[in-house]
């Protein structure tokens, strides 16, 4: 079963000025060709996502996995309006 880590959490702001925690989420390590040189490198995918969890709380979940993955799923360009 393929683990992401949490890795670090940051707080934002939303449009009301309320604050809330954003979780940074690690994937598997990776090894990867470089393109340039043909040698091998390690690294992992890298993201966050929104939580509704205090500062507190968030900095005691770092370094926890959880079951899942990071992907770049290729999607075709849209447009919103706000």
């Amino acid at each position: 079963m393929e683990m992401v880590t949490i890795s670090g959490f940051r707080l934002a702001q939303n449009q009301e000025g309320e604050s809330f925690v954003v979780l940074q989420l690690m994937g598997d390590i990776e090894l990867v060709q470089s393109s340039q040189t043909g040698r091998f490198y390690a690294t992992s995918k890298r993201t966050s996502i929104t939580s509704t969890f205090s500062p507190e709380i968030a900095e005691t979940l770092v370094g926890r996995k959880i079951p899942g993955s990071i992907k770049r799923i290729p999607t075709e360009e849209y447009t919103y309006q706000i």
